[in-house]
This record gives C-alpha cells, sequence and structure tokens, in this order.
C-alpha cells in the first residue's frame, strides 16, 4: 500500500516525512495515533493500518511500530487479536489517565464534558484539600501563603503572570493539606487541561480582580482555621470561575 493511499484512506494521517524531523521517533507516532483513536479517526473497533503501512506512512521502521504498539495497548487503546489484527478498544478500557490520552480528549468535540469533569473532581479534592489546610496550617506556612497572595494582586495586570501565580496558590493550599494523592492527581489531570483555550479562558482584568477577591476569601477563611469557611470559598471559587469561563468558551 503507498503511502498516498494509506493517507486516503485514512483522514488526519500526517505527511510521514515530518515525522523522519523530530526528536524521539516513537513518542511522536505514539501522540499522533493517540489523538487519532481518541479524537475518531480510528473508532472503537476498527483495525488499525498494518505494521508494514504504518511504516510507510511515518517513514519509521517496525521496530519503532512495534514499541508504539506495546505503548498504546498498555495505555488500553488498542488489542492485537490473532485473524483480527490491531483494533481499537472500547473506551471503558482506556486508562483515561495518562496524560496523551487526557491531552487527546480535552482536544476532542466534545471535550467541554472533559473539562465539566475536571471540576467536579477538583470540587470533591480541592474543597476538602482547603478544609484540611485551615485545620493543619503553621504560622511560617500562613506567612507564606499571604506572599503569593501579595505577588498575585503585583501581577494582577498581566493575565499570563497571574495565570502562573494562581496554579502555584492553588498547588502550595493541596500541599499544606498533606493530601499527596489528591495533589497528584489534580496536577496530573490540570496539566493537559491548562494547553486547552476552553479551561483557561481569556480573562479581563475585571475577571482577575473577582479572582483574587475569592483568593482572599479563602486565604482568610484557611488562616482563621475555619475548615468549613475555607471549603465554602474554594467552592464558590472553583464553581463560579469554571461557569464564567464555560460560557465564554469557544
Amino acid at each position: 500500500m503507498s503511502e498516498e493511499t494509506v493517507n486516503a484512506a485514512t483522514p488526519g494521517m500526517p505527511d510521514g516525512s515530518s515525522f523522519s524531523k523530530r526528536g524521539r521517533l516513537a513518542d511522536a507516532v505514539i501522540e499522533h495515533l493517540t489523538n487519532a483513536i481518541v479524537t475518531g479517526i480510528y473508532p472503537e473497533g476498527k483495525a488499525l493500518p498494518t505494521e508494514t503501512a504504518l511504516c510507510d506512512m511515518y517513514k519509521v521502521s517496525r521496530t519503532v511500530i512495534r514499541e508504539v504498539s506495546t505503548t498504546l495497548a498498555e495505555k488500553g487503546l488498542i488489542v492485537s487479536q490473532q485473524g483480527r489484527g490491531t483494533t481499537v478498544q472500547e473506551q471503558s478500557k482506556w486508562n483515561l489517565l495518562d496524560a496523551t490520552v487526557l491531552a487527546a480528549l480535552f482536544r476532542r468535540d466534545d471535550g467541554l464534558t472533559y473539562l465539566d469533569s475536571l471540576i467536579e473532581i477538583r470540587l470533591l479534592l480541592e474543597c476538602a484539600m482547603s478544609s484540611r489546610a485551615a485545620e493543619r496550617i503553621s504560622d511560617d506556612e500562613v506567612a507564606e501563603l499571604r506572599s503569593i497572595l501579595t505577588r498575585l494582586k503585583s501581577v494582577s495586570a498581566d493575565p499570563v503572570a497571574y495565570g502562573a501565580a494562581d496554579l502555584e496558590f492553588h498547588d502550595f493550599i493541596m500541599k499544606v493539606s498533606g493530601n499527596k494523592l489528591g495533589r497528584a492527581i489534580i496536577n496530573g489531570i490540570q496539566g493537559q487541561a491548562l494547553a486547552t483555550r476552553d479551561y483557561h479562558g481569556h480573562p479581563t482584568l475585571s475577571d482577575i480582580e473577582a479572582t483574587h477577591q475569592a483568593h482572599e476569601a479563602i486565604v482568610n477563611a484557611i488562616e482563621q482555621h475555619e475548615p468549613e469557611a475555607a471549603a465554602r470559598a474554594m467552592h464558590d471559587h472553583i464553581e463560579g470561575s469554571w461557569k464564567h469561563r464555560r460560557r465564554t468558551a469557544g
């Protein structure tokens, strides 16, 4: 099968020559095929092109394609069966916490629904962690949290700088809570969402001012060791910010 035939039969497939110019070939092919599977170019139950066709398509060796196939299988995306070749698995088998799979999910046409799920996860975990932080925060940690808040205020005219400091603010509260697993889950999932325009939005200066007021309410509750108030302030902040960003998404 020629490269032209493969590309014509599989929409969204690349110019294979571009892959020969990238860093680690297997990683580049894994990313491209993961995106093709997750976004439905190869739907559930569909067979992937043969090993020979994939080699031609991506201009890589059989060794690379076999490494790619092994990795995609570990992600739960494909399964190889004798007589049927390699087929795409149903979504229930996918590892949705895998970074490459997540990044592709957020790029889908229904990516907003997955961002909604991320917000639900943040509400469940971050509110509980804020409550826990209010119970256990030390005087030194209060001073550090106040320092982050001051730094946020100092960059409030710069949406990009404020966004970076905002991530530090939330991460510090999660760190103080002592919930290492919750912190890892949120940072892992959110790390991929941040690459999407719909998640971070295009905040105006008035948006940043509203966000900063919410941050101040969170800090005040944590500093006063008021767990319920801290959880409520974090809930109102996350939910309110997302409702605004979601309305302006797209």
